[in-house]
């Protein structure tokens, strides 16, 4: 029995504080880079439905009129997402045990919390899109294997690589994938500025004008809330910063001179893995809006729920070629099941982390946080597919994970603020100008979605 229970694998318990872990941040900017990681997975939650799809849908139906939202997705909230990270590395604490603390109604855990559930089952549908066009490439590249049965291959095939990995596996997934689709795209993009029927310089200078695209009000919102780091992405962030080591390469937060030092030391290294991730998904996302705007509005084509990659493979092979066909249905596949696979990874360990608030298991119980975490990607795979199969059409789908995710984005901005004041430990508070930043971000974010949800309702009682 004895041999038996030495035979068993040790997990060690990525979410607490060990002495052994505890290391000096890198100083050099190559040193720096080699240690960045959590920013390349949210890359590839972001490089996806967000992207591929909503993005040049909007491009198709507006044209370079909404570039500015693009833009400003992008740029804005890399701030609000540097504070939840610099929440967790200064305190050890996840992320959703800071948004707990923050005031107002409670049923066991705070609202804030809730309302990340409601939001999770709303981009439920944002999953599924991408399940649906991963499978209508499949099918496209081997006609004789059904739709229904790719998703179904493509839900055991998550399975699978998601409950015998953890964050070193998900880590090297998300990089090549990252990597790989984002050239090609933005090589594309730069071929199509040579071609004036597709593209001018004046087009894009009226793309950056503060208007909102007639009739594209609901598109430019959806793109908003996904583009750029989105709320879901917000709230993964800090855990991926925990399961990397930041937090425990600081040591326990006790305020002596070596925990400042090298927590200020590892969130620097943090501020590099957010810029190096913003310039990737903000290339790649104009590359697809500039695509959207240039090619398909141009042609009148807009994806739709049957033909949506079809009509997406145009825009490479209208400025690589007909061969490029090919490079976009293999892009296509990674780019959006690489979303999938790390967006069904955070969440699954979002949502262990929720059970352990409520108090279904202690913080200290490792085995559980695990245990908890493979049921969830039971859960949360299934139900992404089985959507699909109902619903079938990706473009409306990833609309409504959209706007969801754009409603809950003032909250978590007015949360960052409330972190940064009120929970922050004062010896690792941010330099005035990314504290600046943050307060622009916030409201500007707090403003925009606030306008949206005036119209939504003038709209319901119209």
């Amino acid at each position: 029995m004895g041999k038996l229970q030495e035979s068993q694998p040790i997990l060690k318990d990525l979410y607490a504080h060990h002495t052994e872990d505890i290391s000096e941040p890198p100083q050099g900017l190559w040193q720096i880079l080699r240690r960045i990681g959590p920013g390349m997975i949210l890359a590839a939650s972001i490089v996806g439905s967000g992207e591929l799809i909503a993005t040049t849908t909007l491009g198709a139906e507006v044209g370079y009129a909404a570039l500015w939202v693009i833009l400003l997705s992008c740029a804005l909230k890399p701030a609000i997402q540097a504070e939840f990270g610099r929440y967790s590395v200064a305190t050890g604490q996840t992320g959703l045990a800071g948004l707990n603390r923050f005031p107002g109604p409670r049923w066991r855990v705070n609202w804030i919390l809730w309302g990340w559930v409601l939001m999770i089952l709303m981009t439920r549908f944002q999953i599924g899109a991408m399940y649906g066009g991963v499978a209508q490439a499949l099918h496209i590249a081997w006609p004789a294997v059904p739709i229904n049965v790719w998703v179904l291959i493509l839900l055991a095939l998550t399975l699978v690589l998601l409950l015998g990995g953890g964050y070193e596996r998900i880590e090297r997934v998300a990089t090549l994938k990252v990597a790989l689709f984002t050239l090609v795209t933005f090589l594309s993009a730069l071929l199509m500025m040579h071609h004036p029927e597709d593209f001018s310089w004046s087009q894009l200078a009226q793309g950056l004008r503060f208007q909102l695209p007639e009739g594209g009000l609901a598109s430019a919102v959806a793109v908003f809330g996904i583009t750029g780091v989105g709320a879901s992405e917000l709230f993964m962030y800090p855990y991926w910063c925990v399961e990397k080591g930041y937090a425990r390469f600081a040591g326990p937060p006790d305020g002596s001179p070596g925990w400042v030092r090298r927590a200020l030391g590892w969130i620097r290294v943090m501020h590099v893995d957010i810029v190096a991730s913003m310039v990737i998904y903000t290339l790649a996302t104009l590359g697809f809006y500039l695509l959207g705007a240039g090619i398909l509005h141009n042609r009148g084509l807009v994806p739709s729920a049957d033909d949506m990659i079809p009509v997406l493979s145009t825009m490479y092979t209208e400025t690589l070629g007909p061969w490029a066909v090919w490079i976009f249905y293999p892009g296509a596949i990674v780019t959006l099941y690489g979303t999938i696979f790390a967006a069904t990874a955070a969440e699954s360990r979002i949502a262990a982390d929720l059970c352990c608030l409520l108090g279904l298991y202690p913080r200290g119980d490792y085995a559980t946080r695990v245990r908890y975490r493979k049921r969830f990607v039971w859960a949360l795979t299934t139900i992404g597919a089985g959507l699909f199969l109902i619903f079938r059409s990706p473009v409306t789908m990833v609309k409504v994970g959209g706007v969801a995710q754009a409603l809950m984005l003032p909250v978590l901005a007015a949360a960052a603020l409330y972190l940064r004041y009120r929970c922050l430990p004062r010896l690792v508070w941010p330099k005035p100008w990314i504290t600046a930043a943050m307060w622009i971000a916030a409201t500007l974010t707090m403003t925009l979605m606030g306008y949206y949800a005036v119209l939504t309702l003038r709209a319901l009682w119209s």
